[in-house]
């Protein structure tokens, strides 16, 4: 198990919507065709990114499925499961096994707001229940809970838990978890802007969003900085600050799904709670795709 890759560059890929907010296949393969040609390793479907919490069961299924069978071997396909509840977690994680996904992604369980302990108890019974890998997301800014340092690293033990995506922004936890977690134990960063620094961390890569637009690019800075090229990887970090700015200047994946609109993915609408971009909005990601050249 220690010998699986989960890649460099992982993007957290949109669901894209039909205008009567059914499931958009065809422009979801389209879109990992390009994600693919743009040097993405691996996709998390049914993240936060894909807009999770308003997707059924069966769509994420549906997801889960049209991905294997079509970009399995191509992709690394990793398949998120996780919820506020153990148990249905479980359910999904062993459903995504079942149709050969790569691995799952676990969320931390939000709104319930679990103890350390209870975290830990909870990842590692999804974990023990399926037999392919997991990686962690800790993403307090939207679950209300951090998974701390000294349970992640008590986590990496787990024999299938192998990687975490950390959203943290906390630079301290982050480094006490790389230093002190498992050695079969990667940490990739949950935010673009934190990806080089993760890396001279001891990092390995990134789950992100900004390579939707931008995947060559945040692939270079990272092949750059792992080849030695910490001066060029330095100067494309800081190229890239204005992307990892915009894209999150309201609630994400608002302004993705908006650029990938603009670049005519077929992305389709957002499904409420999430609202459309703004007109405001709309003129700030334009200029931003048009400083990158994409527009």
């Amino acid at each position: 198990m220690d010998k699986f890759d989960f890649g460099k560059l992982i993007t957290a890929v949109i669901t894209p919507f039909n205008k009567d907010y059914s499931l958009n296949l065809k422009a979801f393969g389209q879109l990992l065709d390009r994600l693919y040609v743009n040097g993405t390793d691996g996709v998390v479907i049914s993240g936060t990114t894909g807009e999770s919490p308003t997707l059924t069961k069966d769509e994420k299924i549906k997801l889960f499925e049209y991905a294997v069978e079509n970009y399995k071997g191509k992709l690394r396909i990793i398949a998120g499961t996780g919820t506020y509840s153990t148990d249905e977690s479980v359910k999904l994680s062993l459903i995504a096994e079942k149709i050969e996904v790569d691995a799952v992604m676990l969320v931390t369980p939000y709104y319930n707001k679990p103890t350390q302990d209870g975290l830990y108890e909870h990842f590692s019974k999804v974990a023990n229940s399926i037999s392919i890998p997991v990686m962690l997301y800790n993403v307090p800014s939207r679950t209300s809970q951090n998974i701390s340092a000294y349970t992640t690293i008590r986590l990496s033990s787990v024999d299938n838990i192998l990687a975490i995506k950390e959203a943290s922004g906390n630079f301290v936890q982050i480094a006490e978890i790389i230093s002190r977690s498992d050695p079969k134990f990667k940490v990739y960063s949950g935010n673009d802007s934190d990806t080089f620094p993760i890396l001279c961390l001891g990092g390995s890569g990134v789950v992100s969003v900004a390579s939707h637009i931008l995947g060559p690019q945040i692939k270079e800075m990272i092949e750059k900085y792992l080849e030695g090229d910490i001066a060029g990887s330095r100067e494309l970090h800081f190229k890239l600050l204005m992307a990892s700015t915009e894209l999150f200047m309201t609630t994400s994946p608002i302004p993705i799904k908006e650029c990938c609109n603009m670049l005519g993915y077929n992305a389709g609408p957002l499904r409420l709670p999430l609202n459309q971009a703004t007109e405001k909005e709309r003129e700030k990601l334009r200029s931003m795709l048009e400083s990158y050249h994409l527009i």
